[in-house]
């Protein structure tokens, strides 16, 4: 095993609780659903996370962090400086004593970058390790299908945050935009046909792996290449079977010398 999941806990930390939350959470961390509440059992189920990765001999947790500022993302009403500021910092002063056992505890914590988090693309992932002062336990889950739909370079990504790719997600996405729906999704469903973005099982999307096997290579990435698996349009079964195998021949292995080497060796 080298890394366990808290997506749907760590939502909780950051966001603005509402109704939806109580969908995700166990009860225990419900509780009565007061926000603050919710807020403060989430963090400290994050701190027995880490310490349960830790008697598990699990270096890795990937999760969510949730953000109070994601409801600011469209400027409008003018959305002031001043909010995006303290939205940071609150997410440090959430974060850093759950990081604090992350470091007690040896672990590290690999925010999935994707919308609704307090890092959802290269400008706000690397706002997001400036306020925790880039402190190592704290790095991402590198999910290629979240940055695909936006326009984010996947490639760029990488080599951003060399050191800070911990986990990797293999998971696709396709952008189907035929100028009746636009990218954020127009309040329509996953799987349904008129959405102008949507997942596919790997290999069967935009996205492009070649080149982010070979970022990862060039970065010495050596952990897993975990498979994420979503497409409404086919069978799971079929689908995780086909993506084992992609996956499979996909992944190679960096070459330790350049091209033109063996001929000054001859020489």
């Amino acid at each position: 095993m080298y890394a366990i999941s808290t997506h749907l806990v760590g939502q909780a930390v950051c966001d603005r609780i509402d109704e939806r939350h109580k969908s995700i959470l166990p009860p225990h961390v419900w509780g009565d659903g007061n926000p603050e509440g919710v807020n403060r059992r989430a963090a400290e189920e994050l701190k027995r996370t880490a310490r349960a990765a830790q008697k598990l001999g699990v270096s890795v947790v990937n999760g969510f962090t949730g953000s109070s500022i994601w409801p600011l993302l469209y400027s409008f009403p003018p959305v002031p400086d001043s909010m995006i500021d303290a939205g940071y910092r609150e997410f440090a002063d959430r974060w850093n004593p759950i990081l604090d056992v992350f470091a007690e505890c040896g672990v590290r914590f690999a925010l999935e970058v994707h919308p609704t988090e307090i890092a959802f693309d290269i400008f706000t992932a690397e706002r997001a390790l400036a306020a925790l002062g880039r402190r190592e336990e704290f790095g991402f889950n590198f999910d290629p299908s979240h940055l695909h739909w936006q326009g984010v370079s996947s490639v760029e990504f990488i080599r951003s945050f060399p050191d800070r790719i911990y986990h990797v997600h293999i998971k696709d996405a396709i952008v189907t935009l035929n100028g009746r729906t636009g990218i954020l999704g127009s309040h329509i469903n996953f799987g349904d046909p008129r959405r102008g973005w949507d997942f596919r099982s790997p290999g069967r999307g935009g996205v492009d792996f070649e080149e982010i096997i070979r970022a990862l290579n060039q970065i010495g990435y050596e952990g897993p290449l975990s498979v994420e698996w979503e497409d409404c349009g086919m069978d799971r079964e079929h689908g995780a079977a086909e993506a084992a195998k992609f996956v499979k021949n996909l992944d190679f292995a960096p070459s330790r010398r350049q091209f033109d080497s063996a001929f000054a060796e001859e020489a």
